[in-house]
């Protein structure tokens, strides 16, 4: 919650502001993010590389592509990157994460949607198959319980969207669940 107040008073801080502070801002006044040092990609109870892949994800979204479908109990997508090096962190990434879920180990990333507690307190009801293939990383994951099964859906259109619009689109989902 620190971390969304202070980046909805970003938001509206003045290009001047944000200098002053720390931050770059573009020819346009919006703030630049430096996503090694930014604080969002860190959590709780993350490891130093699970944020370097996410910074490494968020630095060149503008390299994945991702199709999702949702099943009638769960969902199948594919993601890939034109860049080798967001590929690695992006199955690095996946297989991490699918590991932590079913451990029950929540990371706590501070920009972590909070969809995905459901996953981490039910994840015995979720069935995976991660596969790497030539296209990309394919991940289905399917259950019968209808709020896990609503609960991947939403996931799945919120890491596309910030798969599509990067940092943006993060910024919009935080301030969106402060109203």
């Amino acid at each position: 919650m620190k971390f969304a107040v202070f980046a909805a008073i970003l938001s509206i801080a003045t290009p001047s502001f944000a200098q002053m502070h720390g931050h770059e801002v573009d020819e346009n006044g919006n703030l630049i993010h430096d996503m090694r040092g930014m604080p969002g990609l860190q959590g709780r109870n993350a490891e130093p590389h699970e944020s370097e892949e996410l910074a490494i994800m968020f630095n060149k979204f503008n390299t994945l592509s991702r199709t999702v479908e949702n099943l009638p109990n769960g969902i199948r997508t594919l993601t890939t990157s034109s860049d080798r090096e967001v590929m690695d962190a992006l199955v690095s990434h996946v297989v991490g994460m699918i590991g932590r879920v079913e451990a029950k180990d929540d990371p706590q990333i501070f920009i972590q949607s909070p969809t995905l507690d459901i996953f981490f307190e039910r994840s015995e009801k979720i069935e995976t198959t991660i596969d790497v293939t030539d296209e990309g990383i394919v991940v289905v994951q399917t259950t019968d319980d209808p709020e896990l099964i609503e609960a991947m859906h939403i996931h799945a259109a919120e890491v596309s969207d910030m798969a599509a619009r990067g940092m943006q689109a993060v910024h919009e989902q935080m301030m969106g669940r402060m109203h």
